[in-house]
């Protein structure tokens, strides 16, 4: 069971990595400075980690007390179902994010290009990011609901949420250690890379709906049938 709880949120972690925040601001970031400014970078992505880091905090405090109180009503099978036909519902509503569909609708592609600065604008610039995210990131959310109804002692899911936020900011970081080793080869690659992120982005909301979705409905599956 617990292999498997770590397995379902190192992969809704991976999700998350790929999201606006956590990606897509550090490539731009990266782009538009030269390697003596990684310090600054640090700090944006280190803002994101412990802003996300307690938001979860929060967030499994105060569902552990929700659970206190309404514990026996969010674990029966009737939530479970709940739980099933929301991520049926999620995985469903993801074929609606078509990038296609905005073209047909004549609506403008939308673009954001954040520069870097000064340590204080780093700071302002991660938790706005992570401010703006936190409601929509349903990976996120649903990382935390599943370690709440897990029934998993502070000790237990402190070390899971930490590994999660973890994983969240390791793309980056592993693209400032390659541009630090080779910087002109993979210069170009990266702007690439951003291109793509900024041309797919609605197909990445896309994919995280239906990943999101599954996942919660496996979830609720396995308590519904194979318990």
């Amino acid at each position: 069971m617990m292999i498997g709880l770590m397995l379902t949120l190192a992969a809704l972690a991976v999700v998350d990595s790929t999201s606006f925040g956590t990606l897509v601001i550090p490539v731009y970031l990266m782009l538009t400075s030269d390697r003596s400014r990684v310090s600054r970078l640090l700090i944006y992505l280190a803002t994101v980690a412990v802003f996300y880091f307690l938001v979860g905090v929060a967030l499994m405090l105060g569902l552990s007390a929700a659970l206190e109180h309404f514990g026996d009503a969010l674990r029966s099978r009737t939530a479970y179902w709940v739980q099933l036909v929301l991520g049926v519902g999620l995985f469903a509503l993801s074929f609606r994010f078509d990038p296609k569909r905005r073209a047909k609708l004549g609506k403008p592609e939308r673009r954001f290009e954040p520069r870097m600065g000064g340590p204080r604008v780093m700071v302002l610039l991660g938790l706005t990011a992570g401010a703006l995210e936190v409601a929509t990131m349903a990976p996120y959310l649903a990382a935390i609901g599943i370690m709440t109804t897990s029934e998993m002692a502070v000790g237990q899911w402190m070390p899971l949420l930490a590994g999660y936020v973890g994983i969240m900011i390791l793309p980056p970081l592993a693209l400032m250690g390659l541009r630090g080793i080779a910087g002109a080869w993979l210069e170009p690659k990266l702007e690439r890379l951003r291109d793509w992120l900024t041309k797919h982005s609605a197909s990445m909301v896309s994919w995280t709906l239906a990943i999101v979705g599954f996942l919660l409905a496996r979830d609720a599956a396995f308590y519904l049938f194979f318990q």
